[in-house]
């Protein structure tokens, strides 16, 4: 008997469930409103579209295997993404201190606009799998109370049902889920929101010549000083570009003017970002982004769950943006949904249940990983750090300080932060060895950088006046 599956969102959440399902079933429809560019260009269905985005080593590890025959990181990489080590290839400031760049390489990740990983992403699926994508704005699922057996939506054509043995939601924060699921009498659904207010301001610059290899740079905003986190970023894209982008959470936040864009660069915990683009071309005007807050539905806790009916990407749990977690998470959550169906089927009883409680472990790590740091900002709204954050605080300023200087540290923030491993793996002994001992070498008096990025430095900031 043939096996349909129809997802709703054509974004990276969206095209990777679908692939994951290719495998498994005989036919996968993508349901997506926007109209979609023919080449990496913005659209409107991706409101922080425009700003930083990082494809983490754990994301990009689950992403391999749901194209069939295609290295996603591969394919990325010849379309222009950039990619960094972040052992040697990144400088960042820590609220501890600046990291070293170490000769062990450590995790790489990917960076690249929004709109290139979408694009490839998306070609990438439709160019490697039967999966059909149909312009369509979903009305909502279509069944019994407890199974899901497609979906009506608004066409070219007029409305039409598409008919599926699974529904998947990954349309995003837009996402209408909790409305579709009391017409269902899914009720009680546990959301938590926690909101600190972060607002980015993001502007491209030409790189400038002879910086093309300039290190990836972080400063890292600091949730323990009791006052609005502040941050900045110099990221490498595609096209010979920097994509710039300063965060700051409520009452820090970054302006919207060119100006003051340059002025507030400057004014962070050290000047670098603002050096650096003081001697560079700016490309775009000042784009700010706001919407950024943590939101997660609890759906793996619903009492009844309807058959059929599976929810991941954004529309389950959004993270706030500065930890570049997102499109990693949902990676894993299309591998886990492809792992279900091939080993259950479609419409097996019970798979939609399974599938939803095992994407709350990915959920889980990057949950705890972002709302630990962001109940720790004044005027965080949603959540108050009580005793157990304070006491994970403490322990990660502990290691993120022995980090400065200790290999095996900042090897465990490495796998943390790139979602190679659980938040049990700070908590092995090498780990807590290095949380205990401290850094084994001293602190750094400033940016670890090389003789030659020291004189690139210097030329960009003399270009700037």
């Amino acid at each position: 008997m043939s096996r349909r599956a129809v997802v709703i969102g054509a974004g990276v959440a969206g095209m990777l469930a679908a692939a994951a399902l290719s495998a498994a079933v005989d036919e996968v429809t993508v349901l997506e409103r926007d109209e979609l560019p023919d080449g990496p260009a913005h659209r409107r269905g991706l409101p922080q579209g425009r700003h930083a985005h990082l494809l983490m080593a754990g994301g990009l590890a689950a992403m391999d295997g749901l194209v069939p025959g295609l290295s996603v990181r591969e394919h990325l990489l010849a379309a222009g993404a950039r990619e960094v080590a972040l052992g040697s290839g990144m400088v960042a400031l820590t609220p501890e201190g600046w990291f070293r760049r170490w000769r062990h390489e450590g995790p790489r990740m990917l960076t690249c606009s929004r709109a290139l990983l979408d694009w490839a992403v998306r070609e990438a699926v439709l160019g490697r799998t039967g999966v059909r994508l149909v312009r369509a704005d979903v009305l909502g699922p279509t069944g019994t109370p407890g199974r899901v057996d497609g979906v009506r939506a608004a066409t070219a054509d007029g409305e039409e049902v598409f008919g599926a043995d699974l529904v998947v939601d990954a349309g995003g924060r837009g996402s209408r889920l909790l409305t579709w699921l009391d017409g269902m009498g899914v009720t009680g659904v546990r959301t938590r929101t926690v909101d600190a207010g972060l607002v980015n301001a993001t502007r491209v610059y030409r790189t400038p010549e002879g910086a093309g290899d300039f290190p990836m740079t972080v400063l890292h905003a600091d949730p323990y000083a009791g006052r609005p986190g502040r941050s900045g970023m110099v990221l490498p894209i595609e096209g010979d570009r920097w994509m710039v982008s300063l965060g700051g959470t409520r009452g820090g936040e970054p302006p919207a003017d060119s100006e003051t864009f340059l002025r507030y660069a400057r004014e962070l915990p050290h000047p670098i970002v603002g050096r650096l683009i003081s001697g560079a071309e700016p490309l775009t005007d000042v784009r700010v982004g706001r919407g950024t807050s943590n939101v997660r539905r609890h759906l793996e806790r619903a009492r009844n769950w309807p058959e059929g009916f599976v929810v991941l990407g954004d529309a389950l749990a959004t993270f706030n943006p500065v930890y570049g977690q997102g499109m990693s998470v949902a990676a894993l959550e299309a591998r886990l949904l492809g792992e279900e169906v091939r080993r259950a089927g479609a419409g097996a009883p019970g798979l939609a249940r399974r599938a939803q409680r095992r994407m709350a472990g990915p959920v889980d790590a990057a949950w705890a990983m972002a709302v630990s740091q962001d109940v720790l900002y004044p005027d965080t709204r949603g959540g108050t750090a009580g005793a157990a954050d304070r006491l994970v605080a403490s322990y990660a300023r502990r290691l993120t300080r022995a980090a400065t200087g200790s290999y095996p540290a900042a090897a465990a923030l490495w796998d943390l932060t790139s979602l190679l491993a659980p938040p049990t793996r700070l908590l092995r002994p090498t780990a807590l060895l290095a949380a205990l001992t401290g850094p084994a070498l001293p602190p750094l008096s400033g940016p670890p950088l090389t003789p030659a990025e020291h004189a690139t430095l210097r030329r960009l900031t003399a270009g700037g006046g």
